[in-house]
């Protein structure tokens, strides 16, 4: 038997394949300022959480080896990797799948 597909809340169905929402989104520039506001303090402020063990840290306490063509921070811990970072002349690559999320203080 084929299985049927996955089919959203009754109060957020219209009809097959559409919803009330599907065309009021904004593309990625909507984006822009709270990420600036966050990315723009200072980095070993900002607390995660390891996907590995749980605990919580300021990215500071990361072990970071530096020894690679890039980064790699790891769990202080548990040893998890957290983040991964790589440089060129003109991009950077940053991978932070080692983490639940990032904890960024804002200025007020």
């Amino acid at each position: 038997m084929p299985q049927q597909p996955h089919q959203p809340p009754e109060d957020h169905y219209t009809g097959q394949y559409e919803y009330k929402y599907e065309y009021e989104y904004e593309d990625g520039n909507a984006l822009a300022g709270p990420l600036a506001e966050i990315l723009a303090v200072d980095p070993t402020t900002v607390l995660g959480r390891c996907t590995g063990c749980g605990s919580d840290w300021p990215l500071a306490r990361l072990h970071v080896y530096a020894h690679a063509p890039g980064y790699v921070g790891r769990c202080p811990d548990c040893d998890h990797v957290i983040l991964r970072l790589v440089r060129s002349p003109d991009k950077a690559w940053l991978d932070l799948r080692g983490t639940v999320a990032l904890t960024f203080p804002l200025g007020t």
